[in-house]
């Protein structure tokens, strides 16, 4: 068994990202520990996204190797790599995910229970509450507006306590004042349950809430010095 307690939360190595084998970007080795907040940075099509896949166990590397909590995320069998993927890492995806026929506050409540976790309601709504949603908490999520969602998103990431916390741009539809409010949210969040936050965004008004950053190079340009 790794020994996670004198390993690093997050590791990678010699890591290349791409699709269908097309290397798309290379990342620097990462030893990042709990409680790590970074900014993946970089315009549209540098490769933030299928990085953010790769780390969540979603794509699969062209190269190279992630580890999480001392687990090699990429040689573990499928279905154990989908019950940690749900168990510890959580994602806000660019187009949310959530189901527009249900109340925002089921659709908090579906990721503890396609987790296996307790549903529990007064932990959903206080994540509703600190994103400044609680009077959202009956609304149909198709009623949302964009940021509206993209906010239900971020706390519904946060709600099951996860040890990897991977966000794609979830500031890109929000103005300042709510881009603040989420941004101190993830890194708060992360905080709270000791788990890496990784935000993949061309948004530099994180720039002053996340210390970490997280360079992508081109496939096989040399790591800067």
């Amino acid at each position: 068994m790794p020994d996670v307690e004198k390993s690093p939360l997050l590791q990678t190595h010699a890591l290349r990202v791409g699709w269908d084998g097309a290397a798309v970007a290379d990342l620097d080795d990462l030893a990042l520990e709990a409680r790590d907040a970074s900014l993946m940075l970089g315009p549209s099509g540098s490769g933030k996204t299928t990085a953010l896949f790769t780390l969540a166990g979603l794509l699969p590397p062209v190269a190279g190797e992630v580890r999480l909590a001392g687990d090699a995320l990429w040689s573990l069998p499928a279905a154990r790599r989908r019950a940690l993927r749900s168990s510890r890492i959580a994602v806000v995806f660019q187009d949310m995910h959530l189901l527009g026929g249900l109340s925002v506050m089921d659709n908090l409540l579906l990721a503890p229970f396609a987790a296996g976790a307790r549903q529990d309601r007064g932990a959903a709504m206080g994540s509703l509450e600190r994103l400044g949603l609680a009077g959202l908490a009956d609304r149909k999520a198709d009623a949302l507006s964009r940021g509206e969602a993209q906010r239900v998103a971020v706390a519904r990431a946060v709600l099951m306590q996860p040890r990897l916390i991977l966000a794609d741009e979830p500031t890109a539809s929000l103005d300042d004042d709510n881009a603040e409010r989420v941004g101190r949210l993830l890194v708060d969040a992360a905080a709270d349950v000791g788990a890496v936050l990784v935000i993949a965004t061309h948004d530099r008004r994180l720039m002053t809430l996340v210390p970490g950053r997280i360079p992508l190079r081109a496939p096989g340009a040399e790591v800067a010095a």
